[in-house]
């Protein structure tokens, strides 16, 4: 169910003799950079690309970059430490600022053209090496820096059925490029006039709690059914969405700083079309902001007959909200008292 155990899982399921995934392809999906090699290799539309080390001058590779451009930790998950840098000193503090995030000085990080247009993210499930698209979700809030993280998930998707078909393709050449011949998938793609680009693709499901706004067939079957069922090889039931329209909002960090309370949660679940309102931070559990932070402070889930209603729906319940934060304590020097 996450990046790291999808590759402990490939090992098991290969010493056991079990059907699963390659090694290579799940370690392909985790690391950032042999993901990049293999889909270039393979001709899918991505970001150009290079690997640098965090103890090179930055000076020294600003020069080199074109820009706008995005730097990434190869490992790190939920868009943690993931920058947009727009000239040469944005490039440097950057840099500088993903030292401090990752905290290995000999640790490489990959700097990507930054391609601009509209982001969505696809749920799959890979068959006998064949994708299945479970869900194209819309990602109605732009994504375009100076960090990206992302708050609100729509499905069905408002794009037109050709360029879905097209995203899909896209996702299936990156699958195939990997390696994955079993189990979940979950790309996040952007598109622009010259087509779909795939950003990212993971070996396992959408993240979070954010699975519960899927529900498949007439009995409402959820995300992690679907995939415990195949994993066993077990009968599958139908893996069309249900009709309605869902989606979920990943709220908002609301700043640095330890949580006191939060307020307003139950006005928020009065919010017409809007099925739960959970807060996963407990009092006193410090808050950080992306590129820093990675852990949202809980979700916002709705469902109703049009996306746009939806999406009115979560941000409607998202304004109940308030965050009370304690804010977090100055730095402490690290200059030694001098003695008297």
């Amino acid at each position: 169910m996450d990046d790291d155990t999808a590759i402990v899982a490939a090992v098991i399921a290969q010493r056991l003799g079990l059907k699963g995934n390659p090694v290579h392809a799940m370690q392909a999906a985790r690391d950032k950079h042999q993901q990049r090699e293999l889909l270039a290799k393979a001709g899918v539309p991505i970001p150009r690309f290079m690997l640098r080390k965090l103890s090179e001058d930055p000076s020294e590779i600003a020069r080199t970059v074109t820009y706008p451009c995005v730097m990434k930790p190869l490992r790190l998950s939920a868009s943690r430490g993931v920058m947009r840098a727009d000239n040469p000193q944005g490039f440097m503090k950057a840099q500088n600022r993903l030292r401090t995030i990752v905290r290995e000085p000999e640790a490489t990080f990959l700097i990507e053209e930054f391609i601009p247009g509209y982001e969505v993210a696809l749920e799959g499930l890979v068959i006998n090496r064949r994708l299945h698209v479970l869900a194209i979700f819309d990602k109605p809030d732009p994504l375009d820096g100076p960090f990206f993280e992302e708050t609100i998930y729509i499905t069905p998707s408002s794009v037109p059925g050709g360029l879905q078909s097209a995203i899909t393709q896209c996702a299936e050449r990156a699958v195939r490029a990997l390696g994955i011949s079993e189990g979940p998938v979950h790309a996040e793609l952007r598109y622009n006039e010259n087509g779909p680009w795939l950003i990212e693709l993971a070996a396992r499901p959408i993240g979070g709690r954010c699975s519960a706004v899927l529900r498949f067939g007439d009995q409402k079957v959820s995300l992690e059914e679907i995939i415990l069922r195949h994993a066993l090889g077990m009968a599958l039931p139908a893996l069309q969405r249900e009709r309605l329209a869902a989606g979920v909002m990943m709220i908002p960090i609301p700043g640095a700083g330890a949580l006191q309370e939060v307020r307003g949660v139950d006005e928020a679940k009065r919010v017409p079309l809007v099925e739960d309102v959970q807060i996963t931070a407990h009092p006193g559990e410090r808050l950080v902001p992306f590129p820093e932070g990675s852990r949202y402070p809980g979700f916002i889930f709705a469902r109703g007959e049009t996306p746009s209603a939806v999406e009115a729906a979560l941000r409607a319940a998202h304004r109940k909200l308030t965050f009370t934060l304690l804010p977090p304590p100055p730095p402490t020097s690290s200059v030694a008292p001098t003695r008297p």
